[in-house]
């Protein structure tokens, strides 16, 4: 039960950009409502069968990174950083020690960037991934380099991917693709 409540309080933060979205009349994409969809049929499935969740977490994580890096990022387009930082911050607390193996972490506004991520440009997006085993770090750099993105390893093992905000959806949907092959 305790997996799912995390994931459960992020897809409602995700849920409530995409209404918040719509209220500024911005058209939610097919493939995002069909994400948001699986995400919540997964976590039911995880909820019914605790013996599933080797195959269901990581694809619900899938879904629940992919949809927040695109809301995200659409989403900075028309609200104020503080607003984004607010829904940022919810996702972040709602992951904390429910999803140790999470593909993608939350892109931070600029706000937030200049605090914590030192080299990259203001300008830029970012994410930070955690190399699974289904997506080793060499293939993390290759999918970056082909992507035009600038990456850099952290002690962690994480790897910081910064580019232009267009780029940075690209490789969040090879990752996806990658990862659930």
């Amino acid at each position: 039960m305790g997996l799912s409540m995390g994931y459960e309080a992020v897809w409602k933060v995700l849920e409530e950009i995409v209404i918040e979205l719509r209220k500024k009349g911005v058209a939610t994409p097919p493939n995002v409502m069909n994400d948001l969809k699986s995400a919540k049929i997964l976590m039911k499935v995880l909820d019914a069968s605790e013996s599933d969740r080797g195959e269901t977490a990581p694809k619900i994580e899938q879904y629940l990174g992919s949809l927040e890096a695109y809301l995200v990022t659409e989403a900075q387009k028309l609200f104020p950083s503080g607003r984004i930082d607010t829904w940022l911050k919810r996702i972040e607390t709602a992951n904390y020690g429910t999803c140790p193996t999470c593909i993608v972490e939350p892109a931070k506004t600029e706000k937030t960037e200049t605090k914590f991520i030192t080299g990259v440009p203001r300008e830029q997006k970012w994410i930070r991934v955690k190399p699974l085993p289904s997506l080793p770090a060499e293939q993390l750099k290759q999918l970056a380099e082909e992507t035009n993105l600038s990456f850099r390893e952290e002690q962690d093992g994480h790897l910081i991917i910064h580019g232009d905000a267009e780029n940075i959806k690209k490789i969040v949907k090879k990752m996806t693709e990658q990862a659930s092959k």
